[in-house]
């Protein structure tokens, strides 16, 4: 009885459909990193420091914006009513964008702690929606008393509820 196992072979090779290309030379990866338009549309900061002093958003967000520099910002908690939190912002000169005046009461409001990440998604028009994690690296889930009244003033810091 003659043998017939067969010795692999490579298939493709040199034969037109290679990985990823079409079979008529063209490739269909994506261009390089450095021909995409920067889109930075999420971010996080891990708090190190006093989570109620400013606090320094990434050099490339603030790059993102394109020398728009907003006075300020308004955040929104995720899953916590529709309430915006006015935050003013600073830029030090040297490309660096902070959270200022407005971020110590949104900090207190949603228990942002030593340890915490805090997620930022940009939203457009100013508008940065926030999502907390505590150290264990679970996401803190709130739910607002007051979804009807969106023209409380920022200096009233009547914190969401922690969902348990």
């Amino acid at each position: 009885m003659a043998s017939t196992s067969r010795t692999p072979t490579r298939r493709g090779r040199g034969r037109g459909r290679g990985r990823g290309g079409r079979g008529d030379g063209s490739s269909s990866l994506p261009p390089p990193p450095s021909t995409l338009p920067l889109i930075i549309e999420e971010f996080f900061i891990v708090v190190y420091e006093d989570p109620l002093v400013k606090k320094a958003l990434p050099k490339k967000f603030a790059d993102y914006l394109d020398g728009q520099e907003p006075a300020k910002v308004y955040l929104r908690a995720a899953d916590c009513g529709p309430r915006l939190w006015t935050v003013e912002v600073l830029f030090d000169g040297q490309g660096r964008m902070y959270l200022d005046k407005g971020w110590e009461n949104f900090a207190i409001a949603h228990g942002v702690d030593f340890g915490c990440f805090v997620h930022f998604k940009y939203e457009g028009d100013d508008v940065l929606t926030v999502k907390v994690f505590d150290g264990t690296m679970c996401r803190k889930y709130y739910y607002s008393d007051d979804e009807d009244n969106d023209d409380e003033s920022d200096d009233d810091v009547k914190p969401c509820i922690h969902h348990l």
